[in-house]
């Protein structure tokens, strides 16, 4: 699934990120680019599978821009050193859903899924829907397989009870979320593996329920935003 040529073009490019290197090697990108777009489709195959209503998806909906934009940042080095794409209904990398996120870089990669830093109202609804079905949003994270691949719910939290929150709620902490998004490291040996497709399988099978069930207080909510 991970071709090898992935790896090879961001090892370079984190050693030369600069326009020179990157007009001349234009091709290597090319060919990393589709590869990884290759990468991409099969997992769109795969998570639809369990979630139809991404099939439709195209991988150029899923993938993000390999340019960063520097203009309020400090660090000016013009490109991203990893491939990136997130996999989610009504949109893919623009979609307010959770879904299917791959990360690629040579040395650090993962794939992972979830909600990342949802606007206040789709936070709200999914901090409700949380609060009002405690049990079975346990019973997902603190199924066996799921904590094996992904172990706890990842990034920031608050210090105190979100607003409009009982403070004695018994999982008050499963509320204090600013995210809703787990992860699973992958190193390059792994990528290359014969057994990654495999693995990336029982990951998204595991993470299904997750998904949907963020998902199903994402569609309760009455006025989403334009999307």
């Amino acid at each position: 699934m991970i071709q090898p040529v992935i790896i090879q073009f961001l090892k370079e490019l984190t050693k030369n990120n600069n326009r020179e290197w990157f007009s001349e090697n234009k091709q290597f990108y090319v060919e990393a680019k589709e590869a990884f777009e290759n990468v991409v489709a099969e997992l769109i195959s795969i998570i639809g599978a369990y979630d139809k209503e991404i099939t439709e998806l195209q991988p150029k909906d899923c993938i993000f821009r390999i340019y960063r934009d520097v203009r309020f940042s400090k660090d000016k080095t013009p490109y991203k050193t990893h491939f990136d794409a997130f996999i989610a209904k009504r949109g893919g990398r623009k979609s307010v859903y959770a879904g299917y996120y791959i990360h690629v870089k040579h040395g650090a990669s993962l794939f992972g899924g979830g909600v990342y830093a949802p606007i206040p109202e789709i936070l709200k609804n999914l901090r409700e829907e949380i609060y009002n079905f405690p049990e079975e949003f346990k019973a997902i994270i603190n199924a066996p397989e799921f904590k094996e691949y992904f172990g706890s719910l990842y990034l920031e939290k608050l210090k105190y009870a979100p607003k409009g929150f009982p403070a004695d709620f018994p999982d008050i902490e499963l509320l204090k979320y600013k995210s809703y998004v787990v992860t699973h490291p992958l190193t390059n040996r792994e990528l290359a593996s014969k057994n990654i497709t495999g693995e990336l399988k029982g990951m998204i099978r595991t993470l299904y329920p997750f998904n949907a069930f963020l998902n199903r207080a994402i569609d309760f909510k009455e006025e989403l935003p334009d999307l």
